[in-house]
């Protein structure tokens, strides 16, 4: 017997049922059963399924003969499952990595209850992911009615007699129920555990029409059959239930609306509450009054409205606010011991500035270093170390009295720097593709950038921090200015390269989960200014089948992608985008494959294969521009061997052609013409340059 029976229906599903399957496949814990229930569906669904059941003996396909609809084939499913656990879920959502793995640990902390909710998110056609709302530490009833964000104990389905309704809005019966039942045991799991994916059309749900009403008999069919108790219980979330699918225009038509309302009504006063209704809906309801309902709808759209721009206002009043406190700072003399740091637009604490912000503790305890983050992004900020919250009253005093600046990209607000602060720009890479003014010839990746602003930016520098010749020359002339110096010290991020020995580096791949004698790949595509999503030109589990068990590839999506690069689990996959250290996941890889990344000009410290893959780089150029051709073999431009399709990719490591003595050859110019400066001591060369050596211990 397995521990879980997951039942899929299928009916025109072809487009999304191949990933979905794999979802559940590709789980951590793999004690499943996977029974899909071909719902006589015309498209290639039951192909797709069939295929997934000649490869995997963990898959089932179940054939209707006639059409039922999701109710009856996820009925069929349950039948035909012999798990201890059921999970429901639609052929177009995703299983998360993991999900299975951390529901079984959850069954287990609650001694196996007979309900087990845990959390969704939900995926338009876009790719834009976003939280589902629900509140699962609150009352079970206010959770999304869904058969598919909780598992159900198969004993307790079946004792109840708990089944799918045959129509429209088939699972409200069996999951309230479910909840309802006396005796019921119910636990929650606060992680999101599967992917509701919105289509754009050709569901139910987008699908307007009187087929909808099929709800209000579910309540009806529910509530009569309700005890005083939970009908009082069920009675206000089934008004708001019904109430969101009237408000809904993808399911309820303009000219159906009254008809919605006056059913909904009709049973709300049948089983509502005596007393008063607690919202101004369900009064509505409770009153039959159409016409009220309708004024609280336009009530709550022109109340939205006036929300947004008091909103708005508020926050033009406090910007003025602070401008005003910021400007009576500016008067204030300067924190001679008061350093800022910022790196990445706010993101956290890293980079170069992590280096030198590290280093001053050491050489110059006495200088007071503050970070500036946002405030989504402070929980990112490491025990010990002091922040503000950009834009906050903190941030502008802070602002005005630092004496030293220090950031790789920018600070936020457009500040005043005063005479006598000292700004260090450490840049955050070396540049391969088109900076600076070189990004008025290309703009399609310039997103509107005021290049006057650029400038005026420029302007403030007092420190240009340099890694190699190429890019003193390229940043002098791409942020032309008088006021700076180029400091060619190296990148401080990188001493770790220099510094770090064989335990460190044992104790970061062990975190990282690879196994002794494992090769590991690190694997860091760039962004594309012309790509929406993290979307890799590689099929990755065809790479890793390709090569072997010998190997595990470490996957790092650029951080302008999110905190994951929302890959199915595998055993030789480790999804590294939310590693809080790039520099930890480079020391822990053998070898390095990349596209047009910086990170090559830092890996090269390292002395390690550099593979480079780069299937569009003729597209890449053209939208973005480089500096050289990396492509071109010549030494000094190409950093090792060069793929560029996924067979050559494969066979450059079958045939050992990424770790050859042409590309070893290869990275020696490379590293020689771009890692001059990097010798694991630049932290403390620009220490002793923007602070006092008076002040500085030897």
């Amino acid at each position: 017997m397995s521990r879980f029976s997951v039942v899929v229906p299928a009916h025109r599903v072809q487009g999304y049922l191949r990933e979905c399957l794999d979802s559940v496949l590709d789980q951590s814990l793999g004690d499943l059963e996977l029974i899909v229930v071909d719902d006589a569906s015309p498209d290639a669904s039951a192909a797709i399924a069939a295929e997934c059941a000649q490869r995997d003996p963990r898959v089932q396909l179940v054939r209707l003969q006639d059409h039922a609809g999701p109710g009856p084939a996820r009925n069929t499913g349950a039948d035909h499952a012999t798990g201890t656990y059921l999970l429901f879920l639609d052929g177009d959502d995703l299983l998360l990595p993991g999900a299975l793995e951390a529901i079984a640990e959850a069954l287990d902390t609650a001694d196996d209850p007979d309900v087990l909710l845990f959390g969704h998110d939900r995926v338009d056609w876009w790719e834009n992911v976003r939280a589902s709302g629900d509140d699962l530490a609150g009352d079970p009833l206010a959770v999304t009615v869904a058969p598919w964000n909780r598992v159900f104990r198969r004993a307790f389905w079946q004792e109840r007699r708990l089944a799918f309704s045959d129509g429209p809005y088939e699972d409200v019966v069996p999951v309230r129920r479910a909840t309802l039942t006396p005796g019921a045991r119910t636990a929650v799991l606060e992680q999101n555990c599967v992917r509701w994916r919105e289509r754009r059309g050709g569901s139910f749900a987008t699908t307007p029409g009187r087929a909808h009403f099929a709800l209000i008999g579910r309540y009806e069919e529910l509530l009569a059959a309700a005890d005083p108790a939970d009908r009082a219980r069920l009675a206000p979330h089934a008004a708001r239930h019904l109430l969101a699918v009237l408000d809904d225009a993808g399911r309820v038509t303009p000219g159906d609306r009254r008809d919605f309302f006056r059913g909904a009504a009709r049973l709300y006063r049948t089983y509502g509450p005596a007393d008063a209704a607690a919202t101004l809906g369900e009064r509505a309801l409770a009153t039959a009054s159409y016409a009220a309902y309708e004024a609280h709808r336009k009530s709550r759209s022109r109340r939205s409205g006036v929300t947004r721009k008091l909103k708005e206002q508020k926050k033009r009043l406090r910007a003025r606010a602070m401008r005003l406190t910021y400007r009576a700072d500016l008067r204030r003399p300067l924190d001679p011991h008061l350093a800022v740091y910022g790196a990445y637009w706010n993101r956290s604490v890293s980079c170069n500035p992590a280096a030198i912000h590290a280093k001053a503790r050491e050489l110059a305890p006495h200088i007071r270093g503050v970070w500036v983050v946002s405030s989504r992004n402070k929980h990112r900020v490491p025990p010990g170390v002091e922040y503000v919250i950009e834009g906050s009253r903190h941030y502008w005093q802070t602002m005005a009295r630092a004496t030293y600046l220090i950031n790789n990209s920018s600070f936020p607000g457009g500040f005043t720097k005063r005479p006598g602060q000292t700004y260090l720009q450490t840049h955050h890479g070396t540049p391969l593709k088109k900076m600076g003014l070189d990004q008025r010839r290309y703009p399609a990746g310039t997103h509107g950038i005021s290049f006057q602003k650029v400038l005026d930016h420029t302007d403030q520098w007092d420190y240009s921090l340099s890694a190699n010749p190429h890019s003193t020359e390229v940043w002098e002339r791409v942020y032309p200015s008088t006021a700076y110096e180029a400091l060619e010290a190296g990148y401080p991020r990188n001493d770790v390269y220099f510094t770090a020995g064989k335990e460190e580096i044992s104790r970061i791949r062990e975190e990282l989960g690879i196994a002794d004698g494992q090769r590991a790949l690190l694997y860091a595509p760039t962004h594309r200014d012309y790509q929406k999503g993290f979307s890799p030109r590689l099929d990755l589990e065809r790479f890793v089948r390709a090569l072997g068990q010998e190997y595990v590839v470490l996957v790092r999506a650029h951080y302008f992608y999110g905190a994951d690069a929302g890959l199915r689990a595998h055993p030789q996959l480790i999804d590294v985008t939310g590693h809080a250290r790039v520099e930890d996941l480079c020391l822990a890889a053998d070898a390095l494959v990349t596209d047009y990344s910086s990170l090559m000009f830092d890996y090269a410290c390292l002395d390690r294969p550099i593979v480079t893959y780069a299937p569009d780089w003729q597209a890449y150029r053209l939208a973005r521009g480089t500096y050289f051709d990396l492509l071109s073999g010549r030494p000094g431009e190409t950093p090792g061997a060069v793929a560029r399709d996924e067979d050559e990719l494969v066979r450059l490591f079958r045939d050992g052609a990424w770790d050859s003595a042409e590309a070893t050859a290869l990275r020696a110019a490379f590293r020689d013409r771009f890692c001059p400066y990097d010798d694991g001591g630049a932290a403390e060369r620009v220490v002793r340059r923007l602070f006092p050596a008076d002040q500085l211990r030897s």
